[in-house]
């Protein structure tokens, strides 16, 4: 494994420990095999369904991780949905509280989900306020309370690689496609693979119109987006990518794929048609890569990373009906 400045905690000894310790508190990840959706793209596809782990979504791994790590009570975290649901649910299981600042225009299942997992949910028009500066005010008016960090924390990314032990600790594919946000995800998924010492290549996916980590690996320096970008992968709205996760990524991934929200879409109803998988837009970002260069990776095993499942009913039913869903 590489020795990273910004994260000298991530040593092999420590990933083994959160490997151990937080295996009984996760569920398993669904690895599936496609044959309708090999046989349509030309390579051997597995899919990693993260969308039947606790709170729906790959995310429960890095939040139990991290509140576990921690002692305070009281939880700040901002999300747009999915790790404010972990959140929200880790803190309840720890007996923590938790205050979830999410966007006003977060689907309303996923506001919903928060609440009913035990957490207060605080909206903020992001146009107006980002999400991380209505943190810095809550945290200034409960200075007691743990600010949780989504991907930029070594202890994030820890619990993570948990998902690519599964992965990758037995038969481990030729690529693993990756969808990319805070870059989280797929930095928890390079510390496995090198962790293991397979020879997996790991390719990110993110959206075409939030491509601040496809600009910064081309550049070979952290870029960031304008404002909060406009996709219907809400759970890749980010600014940039995370410092840690910028370090990692840069040295581990082979490529960021940029996928256009019609090819999401698309691969999110064949999610849904050919692997009789529900997905939420995010969650179909890797397959979604996959259909954009399906020649590259003709003949490769294929593992696609689906992320999570917690996808607003309207525009899950209108992204199946062959619809621009809403952003």
């Amino acid at each position: 494994m590489h020795n990273y400045d910004l994260a000298p905690e991530l040593t092999a000894t420590y990933i083994a420990q959160v490997w151990q310790r937080l295996a009984p508190h996760v569920r398993p990840t669904l690895l599936l095999p496609a044959p309708r959706l090999s046989e349509l793209v030309g390579c051997d596809v597995l899919l990693a369904s993260e969308t039947f782990q606790y709170t729906g979504s790959f995310k429960f791994r890095a939040a139990y991780q991290l509140l576990t790590s921690v002692p305070q009570r009281q939880i700040i975290a901002a999300s747009s949905g999915n790790f404010g649901q972990a959140v929200a649910y880790a803190a309840r299981l720890l007996g923590k509280e938790a205050t979830i600042v999410m966007p006003s225009t977060a689907a309303r299942v996923k506001i919903e989900a928060v609440q009913a997992y035990g957490g207060r949910v605080e909206l903020t028009d992001v146009r107006r306020v980002s999400r991380q500066e209505r943190v810095a005010q809550l945290a200034r008016e409960q200075p007691e309370a743990f600010v949780a960090p989504a991907y930029d924390d070594y202890r994030v990314v820890a619990g993570n690689s948990t998902l690519g032990q599964e992965i990758l600790g037995t038969d481990p594919p030729d690529v693993l496609l990756v969808p990319v946000g805070g870059g989280g995800l797929i930095s928890g998924q390079i510390i496995a693979r090198d962790f293991l010492g397979c020879r997996t290549r790991i390719v990110g996916a993110e959206p075409l119109s939030a491509n601040d980590a496809a600009r910064s690996l081309h550049s070979g320096r952290l870029l960031a987006n304008a404002t909060e970008p406009e996709t219907v992968a809400d759970g890749a709205r980010t600014l940039s990518l995370g410092q840690l996760n910028w370090e990692i990524i840069r040295r581990g991934a082979e490529e960021i794929i940029e996928v256009p929200d019609e090819v999401t879409l698309e691969a999110l109803r064949l999610l849904f048609l050919l692997a009789n998988l529900k997905a939420e837009p995010t969650g179909a970002l890797a397959l979604g890569a996959l259909l954009l260069q399906a020649d590259r990776f003709r003949g490769q095993r294929v593992c696609c990373i689906v992320s999570g499942g917690n996808v607003d009913p309207a525009l899950y039913v209108q992204a199946l009906a062959g619809g621009s869903a809403p952003i």
